[in-house]
């Protein structure tokens, strides 16, 4: 399969609140050749109150805010476009999983499309930072990295890049850190091929669940406290709720814990560091050959027969395995009862609200393909009233002028509410902006740097614009 390599810039950290303004991708093949690329920049919706720390970070100025003549709208649009022509691909950023999917997911909901665009049709989805992490826990020496204070490497992508002989002097541009990226798995791919290999296994939830299943034991990693840590674990079952595979920590002796209580059993479990851990088949793990785990602590000392031994009696034991499970049910409809006692908007229930009827899936394409003046009536077509409210979002947003005044006003005043108010809302707020321009001052003032103090004061203006706009709403 080709490679789709992609990076956002955005107006700040949350996929749910905040927007895409850059988009970089880049399409190679198995070789790593350029195939296609494709570079958008928007301007900001309205009604949406930027991050000054994150301008500052991807370097955009209000001024391009103002000026790019893309709407956020039209930008999704093209993107979209331009990802489905190179369907299927195996859709590849730097920390993509836990950042620029999310916001790809969200953007893509609160427009009326279809989320899951990276594992439909043939597609697939990786991560480059969880697998530099990977490569440099079984080949060190494949990667050269920064150090942190407390010794352990560092794998931030504008620092990684230049140690390992990549150019990235554009550092926080959306295609110069694509460009980046696919150098850093260009020399995973050289360097430390085995891992490659396995990583290219488990890029979608399928593919990881016939590995942790048919695989007698086998060893993956998860990242905390800044280190990758190894585990050499078994299968046991899927968790009831988040239907990630549930696998025992084979450093442990599964006769500890065979006959305990259900009340003892959850106690132990809930103890660290933990005997059951869980291997999040849709976040793109890496799964390797048992025998890497003779090389780290607690493993090597047991020796794979003892290992083995292990997990052969998980594997006969059900009447465990049964209980495990039930555990986790049980907490996890604990943690669901509480959650359901919150107050959820719908721009945040992409994943609790379900997902698109295929009557509103049909609606969406219509109101895609139809001109504005007609998008009012096809957006109370929509059974899913989420649905309903982000067409007119998306209305007041790119053409205010077809909605009726009463409509108009009614969104216009629910923004001002909510980018007004001085409580701390989840979503970022002018006094939460301005107070966070007042930090920044302080610092450049300190440093004396004359240049982001000049874009501290444009900042400030453009606040006072957005502000200015809703302030007598």
């Amino acid at each position: 399969m080709n490679y789709a390599f992609y990076d956002f810039e955005t107006t700040g950290r949350s996929g749910t609140w905040d927007q895409i303004i850059q988009v970089g991708a880049v399409l190679v093949n198995a070789e790593f050749q350029e195939l296609d690329r494709f570079e958008a920049k928007c301007g900001l919706k309205s009604g949406l109150v930027p991050e000054p720390g994150a301008l500052l970070v991807n370097k955009t100025t209000p001024d391009m805010l103002r000026k790019t003549n893309l709407s956020h709208y039209g930008l999704v649009d093209q993107m979209l476009q331009t990802f489905k022509k190179w369907t299927p691909a195996i859709f590849i950023g730097y920390n993509s999983i836990g950042f620029d999917e999310e916001f790809l997911r969200k953007t893509l909901f609160k427009t009326l499309n279809d989320p899951y665009l990276t594992q439909f049709d043939g597609n697939k989805r990786g991560d480059i930072l969880g697998l530099a992490r990977t490569a440099h826990l079984y080949y060190p020496d494949c990667i050269k990295t920064p150090t942190s204070d407390k010794g352990n490497a560092v794998f931030k992508l504008d620092q990684l890049a230049p140690m390992n002989g990549i150019e990235h002097g554009n550092a926080h541009d959306a295609i110069g850190d694509v460009l980046a990226t696919i150098g850093i798995a260009k020399i995973i791919s050289d360097k430390a091929p085995a891992v490659w290999k396995a990583s290219l296994m488990t890029t979608s939830k399928a593919e990881v669940n016939t590995i942790v299943q048919n695989e007698k034991l086998f060893c993956f990693n998860e990242y905390f406290y800044g280190k990758a840590r190894p585990y050499v674990v078994t299968f046991l079952g899927f968790h009831p709720k988040y239907n990630w595979p549930q696998c025992f920590d084979l450093k442990e002796d599964p006769n500890t814990y065979f006959n305990m209580s259900m009340e003892d059993l959850k106690k132990a479990m809930k103890k660290s560091p933990k005997i059951i851990r869980s291997v999040k088949n849709n976040k793109h793990p890496i799964i390797m050959n048992p025998k890497f785990g003779e090389n780290f602590e607690g493993y090597k000392q047991l020796g794979m027969a003892k290992l083995i031994e292990r997990a052969e009696l998980i594997k006969n034991n059900e009447e465990f395995k049964n209980k495990v499970i039930r555990i986790l049910e049980e907490e996890a409809q604990e943690k669901e009862d509480l959650d359901s006692q919150l107050d959820v908007q719908a721009e945040e229930s992409i994943y609790s609200g379900g997902f698109a009827s295929g009557q509103d899936k049909s609606t969406m394409k219509t109101f895609h393909q139809s001109d504005w003046k007609d998008k009012l009536l096809i957006a109370d077509k929509f059974k899913d009233q989420r649905f309903n409210y982000f067409a007119k979002r998306l209305m007041y947003e790119e053409n205010p002028s077809i909605l009726p005044k009463d409509m108009h006003d009614e969104i216009h005043r629910a923004i001002a509410k909510q980018i007004l108010s001085t409580n701390d809302e989840k979503w970022n707020t002018i006094p939460k902006a301005y107070n966070e321009l007042d930090n920044l001052r302080a610092k450049y003032e300190e440093e004396n740097d004359i240049e982001r103090l000049a874009m501290m004061n444009d900042l400030n203006k453009f606040l006072e614009e957005i502000e200015k706009k809703y302030q007598d709403a």
